[in-house]
């Protein structure tokens, strides 16, 4: 019996280590104080941005990222803890960011975005970024930008030199 809780363990903190590799960011919050109707509308929420909420034990948790080299985020593995896990860096930030505004009980702790160990303050920073696609398409704009005004310039001669020939 011993040796299938143990291999049972095992397997737990193998998944998490799985996750923690192959997210772009884990986010470990605690959700102490609030309501199942809050925890629901939370993981709506999450889901909505492809990022998963999950909770496991401290000690899995703490060992899988003792095995990433992940020994910063064992401060924060105290008390009833979820991690947000998604292959987008700012998505469980963001969200769960904005769902504390309205909800003081859920506390952001800390998190590993790719690849590095953050405090609270930068996921709160990462918060305030918008996800993936608003950031490629505000590249865009500042490359379209000038392009349109070369553009623009350039009519605005060929209109003054059609002008000038009549």
């Amino acid at each position: 019996m011993n040796n299938a809780i143990l291999d049972q363990k095992k397997q737990i903190v193998e998944e998490i280590t799985d996750k923690l590799k192959n997210s772009a960011s884990a986010v470990v919050c605690e959700y102490r104080g609030l309501t199942v109707a809050e925890v629901t509308e939370l993981r709506r929420s999450l889901r909505a941005e492809n990022v998963e909420l999950v909770v496991y034990k401290n000690t899995m948790t703490r060992r899988a990222a003792e095995a990433m080299g992940y020994t910063e985020l064992e401060d924060s593995l105290k008390g009833p803890n979820a991690i947000a896990f998604s292959s987008d860096a700012v998505a469980p930030a963001r969200v769960m960011a904005k769902f504390a505004k309205k909800h003081d009980k859920l506390v952001l702790k800390a998190g590993v975005v790719e690849g590095k160990v953050v405090n609270d303050e930068t996921l709160k920073e990462l918060a305030s970024l918008p996800n993936k696609e608003g950031m490629i398409s505000m590249l865009l704009g500042c490359l379209q930008s000038p392009v349109i005004k070369f553009a623009c310039a350039i009519k605005a001669v060929a209109d003054a030199r059609g002008e000038s020939e009549n």
